[in-house]
This record gives structure tokens, sequence and C-alpha cells, in this order.
């Protein structure tokens, strides 16, 4: 898959809600239950982590959630991408990127969301293909003001800032003309996932997803 396509495809997903959950699963019970709250709550596309041993699980078991758009987080290998795809994801995301990494992502036609944090990185990737970009790490690499920042030689980008961001802040980010969602943690708190409270969990995402 062409790199511009991938781009494409990335910025239709994020273009289905304000905010892209950012998901660290560590019980496999939690998966169906969890991506079915947030679903319910306006919030269709999501990020799981590769940070867990049943990530890879997790994912196959929300794949199967109607309404729900899944893709893998933390993509740091081709053999991250591979896996990745193999258990049912429909993007990745990554913190940076590596020719290596974007070379496994068009092979694979895995849509991809490549993270980038200056004015040369985000040139690199947009030379590339990649219109579509994540922003990180969000607020310690400038926070809103350099998103905005990078809006006037770079009009053409896009961004889904990650890192720091939450309910506080995200509107900052939100109000951008260059900003098409943010990603956040702060909708499926751990302790609300233990407790099994996915009513509050659906609570949360009506709340992020009313921010655009």
């Amino acid at each position: 898959m062409l790199a511009t396509e991938q781009s494409r495809i990335a910025l239709e997903i994020c273009r289905r809600a304000a905010v892209v959950p950012v998901l660290v699963i560590d019980d496999l019970a939690h998966a169906r239950p969890l991506a079915e709250a947030l679903v319910a709550g306006g919030l269709p596309a999501l990020e799981v982590t590769l940070r867990t041993p049943v990530a890879l699980d997790a994912i196959r078991v929300m794949a199967e959630v109607e309404g729900g758009i899944v893709g893998a987080g933390t993509l740091l290998t081709p053999a991250d991408v591979v896996a990745a795809k193999q258990a049912g994801a429909r993007f990745g995301v990554s913190p940076g990127a590596t020719d290596r990494l974007l070379d496994a992502c068009e092979n694979e036609g895995l849509a991809f969301l490549p993270g980038a944090a200056t004015a040369t990185e985000v040139m690199a990737l947009l030379e590339r293909g990649y219109s579509m970009q994540k922003f990180f790490p969000a607020e310690s690499a400038g926070g809103a003001p350099a998103v905005k920042a990078l809006s006037g030689p770079l009009p053409q980008v896009q961004f889904c800032p990650t890192g720091g961001i939450g309910l506080g802040n995200a509107r900052d980010y939100l109000s951008l003309g260059n900003v098409v969602c943010v990603g956040g943690s702060w909708v499926a708190p751990k302790a609300m996932m233990q407790a099994g409270d996915w009513a509050g969990i659906t609570r949360l995402a009506r709340e992020a997803a009313a921010l655009r």
C-alpha cells in the first residue's frame, strides 16, 4: 500500500471522533466490554498498546466488536507490524518512525499514524507521503502552541497529538485547524476497568466525544 493511501485511511479513522483512546489492557476479559463501552460512548477508533502479554489477543477480541476500529500502538519493529496485522489491527501507531517500520507498514498494507515531534521529522514523513501524523510527546514537546506553530510552514499536515493530554487540555489542541483528534488514556482508567465499571467508561467516552 502506498504511503499516501495509508495516510488517507489514517485520516479517515482519526476523523471518526475527537479522541482516540490509548488502551493498556492487562486482563483479556476486559477487552470486549471495554471496546463495547467506548464504542457506545462514541469513540470507535481504539488504540491497543502492545505493552502487555495479552495485547495481541485483546486486539483479536476487540476487532469483533461491531462499530469498533481497532489499532495497535507503540509499533516499533517490522515484527510488531506483522503481528498486529495478523491479530486484526486496522491501523498502527508509533511514537516516531524509522525506514524499516514505514517499509513494513507499507508492505503489510497497514494504515499507519507515524509520530513526529520536530519540523524536520514532520517534513521527512510528509516527503514520504504521510500528511496525517501523530505529534508526540505533545505536552513535553511544546504543547498546543507547538502544534499551532507547525501549521504556518506546513499547512498540509494534520495531527493527532498524544502524550500528557487529558480532559482539562484536550480542547486546547482540538481548537487548532491542523488537529484532527487527540490520543489519550483518561477515558479508560485502570481502576474502572478493574472494577468492571463499563457504564462509567461509557460516560467518560461520551464526555470525550462531545469535546468536538
